[in-house]
C-alpha cells in the first residue's frame, strides 16, 4: 500500500487539478488556489466555503507559513489508494513534498466544520455538550455561527470555533481521515501527472 510516510524527510502527496493547472505551472513554475476557482468549482454556495477556507487559511498559516501571494491551500491525498482519480478536464499530480510544508489534518473532523458543528474532544465530551446545549434549550450549533441567530451567542459561537482546532489533532492516522494541504504545487515537486484515460 502507498503511503505519504514513506521517507522521514520527504512524503508523497496526490492531488487532482483543473487540467489548466498545467499551463499555470510551465508558465510560472508553480500552481496555486486562486479564489476564482473556489467560485467557479462551488458558484452560488462559494461564499460559504470561502469564509471556512478562509477560517483554515489563518489557523494552518500560523503552523506552516504561507508564501506571499497565496489565497487558499491545496487539498492532497497521502495514499494514491485513497486518492481521487482522475476525472475529465483534470489531472492529479504525484507530488514528493518536505514533509515540513505539509499541514496534515483530520477529513471527517473537518465535515463538522463544514457543518458549523462543535467537534468533541472524545465520547465523553460529545455527551456533555449535547447535554449542555439541551439545557440551554438550542438545538443545534449551526445557528451560532450562521443565520438569523449567529450574533446573538456570542460564547456559545466561540465555543464552537475554538473547538474547530481539533482538526488539526490526529488521533487515528488512517489513509481514509488523514488528509494534506499544500500552499502550492511547485514544479521541481511533480513526480508524475496522472491523466484521465476515459473510463468512468
Amino acid at each position: 500500500m502507498a503511503d505519504s510516510k514513506s521517507n522521514l524527510n520527504k512524503v508523497t502527496l496526490w492531488t487532482r487539478q483543473d487540467i489548466k493547472s498545467l499551463d499555470e505551472i510551465k508558465e510560472k513554475g508553480r500552481y496555486r488556489v486562486k479564489r476564482k476557482y473556489i467560485e467557479q468549482q462551488f458558484e452560488d454556495i462559494a461564499e460559504y466555503y470561502i469564509k471556512l477556507y478562509q477560517w483554515f487559511v489563518d489557523k494552518a498559516g500560523k503552523m506552516v507559513p504561507k508564501p506571499d501571494g497565496v489565497e487558499f491551500p491545496i487539498w492532497c491525498s497521502i495514499s494514491e489508494e485513497n486518492m481521487l482519480k482522475p476525472i475529465e478536464g483534470t489531472v492529479v499530480y504525484v507530488l514528493e513534498v518536505d514533509e515540513a510544508e505539509v499541514i496534515y489534518f483530520d477529513g471527517r473532523k473537518w465535515d463538522y466544520v463544514l457543518n458549523h458543528l462543535y467537534i468533541p474532544k472524545d465520547e465523553e465530551d460529545e455527551k456533555s455538550y449535547m447535554k449542555d446545549m439541551e439545557r440551554k434549550g438550542f438545538k443545534d450549533s449551526f445557528s451560532f455561527i450562521e443565520g438569523k441567530y449567529a450574533n446573538f451567542h456570542p460564547l456559545e459561537k466561540k465555543k464552537v470555533m475554538e473547538s474547530w482546532m481539533r482538526v488539526f489533532e490526529i488521533e487515528d492516522w488512517n489513509i481514509f481521515d488523514v488528509q494534506a494541504n499544500i500552499w502550492e504545487v511547485r514544479e521541481d515537486m511533480i513526480k508524475d501527472i496522472l491523466y484521465w484515460n476515459g473510463e468512468i
